[in-house]
């Protein structure tokens, strides 16, 4: 299947982990040299009714990527303490 980038944004990212959605991709990190999609950026949660900010975007690296399908990208995300996901 072939994905646009564009496409990617209006795609859910849910954690097959535990099935709580992540949020909808707001970037994306390509390696130019490579020609290939290092990682896919999430924004970070609302904290405390959204007053006080956000915590930090998930960067959710291509190996962690388990499934696009045509409304939802399937992450395995096992939360830690980093925003960094692989």
């Amino acid at each position: 299947m072939l994905v646009r980038g564009s496409e990617l944004r209006t795609r859910e990212v849910v954690n097959i982990s535990d099935g709580r959605k992540l949020g909808n991709v707001v970037d994306v990190d390509i390696d130019l040299e490579a020609g290939r999609i290092r990682a896919l950026i999430v924004p970070g949660t609302s904290k405390v009714l959204g007053f006080f900010g956000r915590n930090e975007d998930l960067v959710i690296s291509w190996e962690k990527i388990k499934r696009i399908g045509h409304d939802v990208i399937l992450v395995e995300h096992r939360p830690f303490t980093s925003p960094h996901i692989g």
